[in-house]
């Protein structure tokens, strides 16, 4: 035996062995080395957890004003809210036990986290859940929060038009305040594309000149040399642009702090009749037998077995029907959804606001405005329906006229933000 070992060994008289005593310094190193296991298994939990919450969960509060119906399709439940809840209560259990273990102090509650130390662990979560907002709100504090000179005050100079829009929004922002309508961060982002070369962020408004807006987006992108070269699939469905849910958390908020963000909206009321006249006055092989059947089913009396079958011949009463119903058949649609929940413009600081009645216009100004290199002017065909009559406020009037005016005081109770928001005048019926 080594000299300098045996006061630290133990002979067992019954088998003459020696064990060796940790010394003091030993145990204290293990100790340390098990507290820091501990605390970093615990931070990669809640780590894990804290990004698939913000991607999932609700993250700010929104606002709400007493004019506006409530829409039971639009507060559906999620199942993966409660999996996520779950999985974040089984993590913080987890990592009471690590630490627990560490400290060498482990009960029967630390084995089994939800009996007998519910209490404590609720405590715990508690105090997580209160760390986790915090940090939520520091990461993406709602506009509604800040003064309405800082969100006018941006890089790019734009005209009067524009900071009229833009604090008339900021106005709206800042005076009300949402409590029912809540949102996640994925559905905040998921209708926003992303061309990177010229650092543009466009929130896609369906039935407000989006075609051709993610044309230009794909000409700036080096995608193609002339937005009238592409088809209006390839647009669609080749999934050429991305949307910026496809980018990490981390790129995700600093595209949206650095990226000049474009919003374009439009009338309600057209937006809605125009909706409706491309998805259910002509052939469709999507909207037809998933909306078309549905609203037959439901709204059409003694409808006829071709119909049920096809889903084709929904009139615009039946369609408004479906909307206005809180217990939908199927659920809403971007075409059709208001722009103050496909584009949250009070959670996002969009840097130019233009019109669709302006389209033209506003495009090209805003493309001038960000100082693009190429020759490009915004496109002003119609790909789809060409020889159909454009979607004007005569041809609005022509539909209102077949619903009652009760329904029309309903649609327009329906898009009320976006009348608020954009400042448009309600109709006069």
């Amino acid at each position: 035996m080594i000299e300098d070992e045996v006061p630290r060994c133990v002979k067992a008289m019954s088998r003459g062995r020696c064990y060796y005593k940790e010394s003091t310094k030993d145990m204290n190193l293990r100790r340390i080395f098990l507290s820091i296991l501990s605390f970093g298994v615990a931070g990669l939990l809640i780590f894990m957890y804290f990004q698939a919450w913000i991607e999932e969960q609700p993250i700010v509060q929104s606002y709400k004003i007493q004019q506006v119906q409530s829409d039971k399709a639009w507060s559906q439940p999620t199942k993966i809210a409660g999996k996520l809840h779950q999985s974040f209560k089984t993590a913080a259990a987890v990592s009471f036990r690590v630490e627990e273990f560490s400290n060498g102090t482990a009960t029967k509650s630390t084995v089994h986290p939800f009996g007998e130390g519910d209490d404590l662990l609720e405590k715990r979560l508690s105090q997580q859940r209160k760390m986790r907002n915090l940090l939520l709100k520091k990461l993406f504090e709602p506009l509604i929060s800040l003064p309405v000179d800082h969100l006018l005050n941006r890089s790019l100079a734009t005209d009067d038009v524009q900071q009229r829009r833009k604090r008339s929004l900021a106005d709206f922002c800042k005076k009300y305040h949402f409590s029912k309508h809540r949102t996640s961060l994925i559905r905040l982002v998921s209708r926003v594309y992303v061309e990177d070369k010229h650092k543009i962020l466009y929130c896609e408004v369906p039935k407000a000149g989006c075609s051709n807006w993610k044309r230009v987006l794909m000409v700036l992108n080096g995608l193609a040399l002339s937005p009238h070269n592409i088809s209006h699939d390839f647009v669609h469905y080749g999934k050429h642009l991305r949307r910026l849910d496809s980018y990490s958390l981390q790129d995700t908020y600093e595209f949206l702090n650095t990226f000049t963000k474009v919003l374009f909206v439009r009338d309600p009321m057209e937006r809605l009749v125009s909706a409706f006249r491309d998805k259910f006055e002509h052939p469709n092989i999507y909207y037809h037998p998933v909306f078309g059947k549905a609203i037959l089913k439901k709204y059409r009396t003694n409808a006829s077995a071709e119909a049920l079958s096809t889903g084709a011949g929904v009139s615009f009463s039946e369609f408004v029907r479906y909307l206005l119903d809180p217990e939908k058949p199927v659920g809403m649609d971007i075409h059709w959804e208001p722009i103050s929940r496909l584009c949250s413009p009070c959670l996002i600081n969009y840097d130019f606001i233009g019109k669709f009645e302006n389209l033209e216009n506003d495009a090209n100004y805003f493309l001038k405005l960000i100082d693009t290199p190429l020759p490009l002017q915004f496109p002003t065909f119609k790909d789809r329906h060409s020889t159909d009559e454009r979607t004007t406020s005569a041809v609005v009037k022509q539909y209102l006229l077949q619903i009652s005016p009760l329904e029309r005081q309903q649609i327009y109770n329906f898009y009320y933000l976006d009348y608020l928001m954009f400042n448009y005048s309600k109709p006069h019926f």
